[in-house]
């Protein structure tokens, strides 16, 4: 079996302050790339020879400076994005839903997938119960089937953030989840991708955070998994490709607005900060309405 090999630590996609569309590694490996480039902060990073994560790649000697973030994979990499609902033990109970036995799957279509701080339309069709949720988002290294779950690390390249944007009222009127996760922008992806390596264990101590006009909504750790990383691969790739590239969301801590009394709705010049730690960083993206074209 091929992988990637470990040239970079945090990978992110940008256009550069001299328009060229690039990959690289931030030169400081401290930096929450998304506050930093939100805030004006100049990004230094070093450049790859490939235009892609899930390519083989170098480091060219070049730096670059970043002027717009962009989601570090594309939306024609990443495809359809698999999702697991309510894989959270806290957000089960806040819920007042029994744990799953087996992980509840959805899909959000491509067109989906928007930049760390891309703004966050609200459908003119649904303006008003539009909801935000963190998520740590699993990114696959290559083309997998039948994975075992103690197999999975293998095919994991590494690690980045999703927002899974819900329109709440739309999602209360059918069974099926896809559609009301599914309008243009509804998942913000990155800031950056953190290699595999660079997280002891994925499935412990990882903190995910959701922040709206600056009152902390999510604040909450993988620890509260229902279903591991390994058995999420195992289940999802159970006769069925997963292509390089494919990018898995895994759920969503207690705490959403939806939940909150009163709820706490995203609105048009909301301030919402995604964020997850060990380097993964923050998506910034602001709210604006969306009015029908």
């Amino acid at each position: 079996m091929g992988s990637v090999p470990a040239t970079w630590s945090r990978f992110v996609r940008f256009i550069s302050t001299d328009d060229r569309q690039c990959c690289g590694e931030p030169v400081d490996e401290n930096v929450d790339v998304g506050l930093a480039v939100a805030s004006g902060q100049e990004v230094q990073v070093r450049l790859l020879d490939r235009p892609s994560a899930v390519d083989d790649s170098q480091f060219t000697g070049e730096t670059a400076t970043i002027k717009t973030l962009l989601s570090p994979l594309s939306a024609t990499e990443v495809g359809t994005v698999r999702c697991i609902g309510l894989n959270f033990k806290d957000h089960a109970a806040e819920l007042n839903c029994p744990l799953p036995t087996i992980p509840e799957v959805f899909l959000k279509p491509s067109t989906t997938i928007t930049n760390p701080s891309a703004p966050i339309f609200l459908p003119s069709s649904a303006p008003d119960m539009v909801d935000a949720e963190v998520e740590l988002a699993i990114v696959i290294a290559e083309d997998c089937k039948n994975v075992k779950r103690a197999d999975a690390q293998r095919y994991i390249l590494g690690y980045t953030a999703a927002n899974d944007v819900t329109a709440r009222d739309v999602q209360g009127k059918t069974s099926q989840w896809g559609y009301s996760k599914g309008f243009d922008g509804f998942c913000p992806l990155g800031p950056c991708i953190v290699r595999k390596e660079l997280i002891a264990d994925i499935n412990r101590g990882v903190t995910l955070k959701s922040t709206l006009n600056g009152e902390v909504l999510q604040d909450g750790t993988t620890d509260e998994f229902i279903f591991s990383v390994g058995e999420i691969v195992e289940h999802l790739s159970r006769d069925s490709t997963l292509p390089k590239g494919t990018v898995i969301l895994t759920g969503t801590p207690s705490g959403i607005g939806h939940g909150r009394k009163p709820p706490r709705y995203l609105k048009a010049g909301s301030e919402l900060q995604i964020s997850i730690s060990h380097g993964i960083g923050t998506l910034t993206n602001p709210v604006v309405f969306s009015s029908k074209m």
